[in-house]
């Protein structure tokens, strides 16, 4: 954009008559030379303009007069801050990068992805949070391979910014350790309801339950076609089977974590069906309260239903491409997808309707 401007405003300077000045040609190539270009490329396009007026002026027989004079010091005047410019410029994006990469480094420590496999387990994870280029926000996701057999959770927490960060990374670590050593899932989820509650103390909330994390926690026993799930106060999961898509909702429902003290009794922990080719998907609200144009909220059953790879990256990838056009790329909250399919693959098979109904079962 550079070469072209110069070019046309020496074609303005030597084929238009003598009253006709193409200073401000001059001036837009070299301010459009401090974004686009390096500092050399910058300090050569204003010499370049300077010598196309000057010689322009030579060419028409113009030496030293007030107004030639004048738009030649405007030239030299704009190179010098089209290069004070290019620095700066230079600098921000120096330091845009340094902050992308600490957020990526954290995103890493706090969110890791996932394995790949665990057993005839399969995994996949989505984050997307609400702010543009912001690398993790209030949701969390986690996946543990324990001796009490694969755990994950996935959480979101009530709040914005740095508050609610904080209280993902402490989850995140309550979870890790609870869930190996932890012998039930009642055990692992209590854990995390202390430390929802310490969280809300310590960041000055000036309510007690003011701060609570919704969440499920998921645990897949070794040797078993099952899953028990606790669910607190989070979006039902989503339970793909061979001829059937469904949700798993809680056999009672549960106040979030943080808010224990206003429930009678704990949670209960739901024994579901889980067998080859079945796939779970755990997801924020991110996902639910997704609008489009008219405010219509998004279904997670219908949006997976349509996914005809039911492998957990493919699944994401169709699910996060629907939800996309589904709001037109507008993003209100952050977003957080987690996947578990049970391999080998047998959807072509026949599945029993009957063997997916969820029961209370005790911790």
């Amino acid at each position: 954009m550079p070469a072209v401007l110069l070019f046309g405003a020496g074609m303005v300077d030597f084929l238009t008559p003598p009253t006709v000045s193409a200073a401000a040609f001059y001036a837009a190539a070299i301010l459009m030379a401090a974004p686009l270009l390096s500092l050399r490329g910058t300090i050569l396009t204003g010499v370049c303009a300077f010598l196309l007026d000057l010689t322009s002026f030579v060419h028409f027989g113009y030496h030293r007069r007030g107004p030639e004079l004048s738009e030649l010091a405007m030239v030299a005047t704009v190179t010098v801050i089209a290069v004070f410019l290019n620095r700066l410029l230079h600098h921000l994006q120096t330091q845009l990068r340094s902050a992308r990469d600490i957020a990526a480094a954290v995103q890493c420590a706090v969110l890791p992805d996932p394995p790949k496999a665990s057993g005839p387990l399969r995994f996949a994870a989505r984050y997307e949070a609400a702010q543009t280029d912001a690398q993790i926000g209030g949701d969390l996701y986690a996946v543990l391979d324990t001796p009490f057999g694969v755990r994950c959770v996935i959480g979101d927490v009530r709040g914005k910014g740095m508050d609610a960060v904080r209280a993902v990374a402490a989850s995140i670590v309550t979870f890790r350790e609870a869930a190996l050593y932890e012998p039930s899932l009642t055990g692992v989820v209590e854990r995390l309801e202390r430390t929802a509650v310490l969280e809300t103390q310590q960041s000055g909330s000036a309510t007690e339950l003011e701060g609570f994390i919704t969440g499920v926690v998921a645990e897949f026993p070794r040797h078993e076609r099952a899953v028990r799930l606790v669910n607190r106060g989070h979006p039902a999961p989503v339970l793909l089977l061979p001829d059937d898509v469904r949700y798993v909702e809680p056999s009672r429902p549960a106040v979030p974590l943080g808010m224990a003290a206003l429930a009678d009794d704990p949670a209960p922990v739901d024994l579901v069906a889980f067998p080859e080719g079945a796939t779970l998907l755990l997801y924020t609200d991110g996902l639910t309260e997704a609008r489009d144009e008219k405010g219509v909220f998004y279904d997670p059953v219908g949006g997976a239903a349509i996914c005809p790879d039911a492998r957990p990256d493919a699944l994401l990838d169709a699910l996060l491409a629907d939800v996309h056009q589904h709001t037109g790329g507008a993003r209100t909250d952050d977003m957080a997808l987690l996947a578990i399919a049970c391999a080998p693959d047998t959807r072509k098979g026949t599945a029993k309707r009957g063997s997916n109904s969820v029961r209370g079962q005790g911790s």
